[in-house]
């Protein structure tokens, strides 16, 4: 299969919104946790490791999307 042009952009693009939205979600995370938010330590490591995953997978996507923007462009 090959890749054209928008599905390049399409992964680049979701890869973006996931940085976006897990940064934010990350942020958020730590905010609460800094302001001594009670919960169990499992609700910190399960969010934690969501967060690490989603960010893996945005490189993922990034990096595919990348690569095929520029076989495109050959």
């Amino acid at each position: 299969m090959k890749l054209e042009r928008r599905h390049a952009v399409l992964l680049l693009a979701v890869a973006a919104w996931n940085v976006v939205t897990f940064g934010n979600f990350a942020r958020n995370l730590y905010s609460a946790y800094e302001s001594g938010e009670e919960r169990a330590t499992g609700y910190w490591v399960a969010h934690s490791v969501l967060i690490v995953v989603n960010v893996a997978i945005a490189a993922l996507l990034g990096s595919l999307g990348w690569k095929a923007l520029r076989s495109t462009r050959d």
